[in-house]
């Protein structure tokens, strides 16, 4: 019992917070669940709210461009951010993989070091700065080039790709952030679930503020084929200035 009120002392700590400031479930907030989870649960959790600033993985070098990259593939443009980076950066210093990997992939800290010095590389070489510093729309294009091409400096593109989104969302769906965000309610043992069902809430859950769709997705598909188009009809010198 002192174990849970400790863990609940630790969540009160801690306000209400979603990315970006982005929740659609009103007052929602997961750690209210914290009581409910099991100890060793609720460590964990926990544990990802207060990560180390200090990277350690990362060098100085790096982390501009890493933070650049995954606030692109995220789409968190806006504080509060979760930090998906210092938890990626604990995860590597650790060797905490996936447990596997392509055969024509390096290991994952090295695929991640290389590729991060290829963005820069690609920067320089068509604009003449870091990735870091060049504005968003120059850094989606870039970004896109590597999702659409085959190879990519020295990488199959396809499995960079993974690597990179699987990484980037793995630390941004495990955070309760993100889980106040979608409406998750954390883990469910030891309390379970009870009202099963199309519409049914349960007492701790709450309905979307606003249920729409914020972009319709008929109107991104659109969007996301003019851009494609646009790009492959310009030339390789309109690409390089951008």
């Amino acid at each position: 019992m002192k174990d849970r009120e400790v863990s609940s002392g630790l969540a009160r700590r801690h306000p209400p917070v979603t990315p970006g400031g982005k929740g659609r479930f009103g007052d929602f907030d997961v750690l209210g669940q914290v009581s409910r989870w099991d100890l060793v649960t609720a460590g964990v959790v926990l544990a990802r709210l207060d990560t180390d600033p200090q990277l350690s993985f990362f060098t100085a070098e790096e982390e501009p461009t890493v933070r650049a990259l995954t606030d692109l593939l995220l789409g968190q443009h806006d504080e509060p951010r979760v930090p998906v980076v210092e938890m990626l950066d604990k995860r590597l210093l650790a060797g905490e993989t996936d447990g596997w990997r392509y055969e024509d992939m390096p290991e994952d800290s090295d695929a991640w070091r290389r590729s991060l010095a290829a963005l820069d590389d690609e920067a320089r070489a068509l604009h003449g700065e870091r990735f870091s510093d060049l504005p968003p729309e120059r850094q989606a294009r870039i970004v896109q080039g590597v999702q659409d091409a085959d190879e990519w400096h020295g990488f199959s593109a396809g499995h960079l790709w993974s690597l990179w989104t699987r990484y980037a969302c793995s630390a941004f769906y495990s955070h309760p952030w993100t889980w106040n965000e979608i409406g998750f309610g954390g883990p469910a043992y030891p309390r379970g679930y009870k009202n099963m069902g199309v519409d049914r809430r349960e007492g701790w859950e709450r309905p979307e503020v606003d249920a729409r769709d914020p972009v319709p997705w008929a109107e991104r598909r659109e969007e996301a084929l003019r851009a494609h188009e646009e790009r492959q009809d310009a030339s390789p010198s309109e690409e390089r200035d951008r």
